[in-house]
């Protein structure tokens, strides 16, 4: 898996822990879940974002901010944002190293 794709998941799935948190914050607290976390959860949010080159962090913002999940996992040669169909052409070796986009929705595809 190409290495900013790696952090691309990882801050969706740290970005999506906190806005979990968040909107549950008071019915979490009130079954006894400390929240004390979400600070360094944030940090450590923005620390990953840096290093994820400018242009892929803005494509990643653009695509959370119209669906909410930028980054999914192909499964059964089909986009889980759109149910489209990926090509053979995209698992070849020679696009082993890319980040690639779903050709249907724009979202950024790995395969788990």
């Amino acid at each position: 898996m190409h290495p900013q794709l790696q952090k691309l998941v990882a801050l969706q799935d740290i970005e999506a822990m906190i806005s979990e948190a968040k909107e549950q914050s008071s019915e979490l607290e009130g079954m006894g879940f400390n929240l004390d976390g979400l600070a360094s959860l944030q940090e450590k949010a923005d620390s990953l974002a840096g290093e994820i080159e400018k242009r892929h962090l803005g494509y990643y913002r653009r695509l959370h901010k119209r669906f909410g999940h930028a980054v999914v996992p192909v499964v059964d040669n089909l986009c889980t944002g759109c149910f489209a169909n990926i090509p053979a052409s995209f698992v070849s070796a020679t696009n082993e190293n890319l980040l690639q986009n779903c050709e249907s929705c724009g979202r950024i595809l790995y395969w788990p």
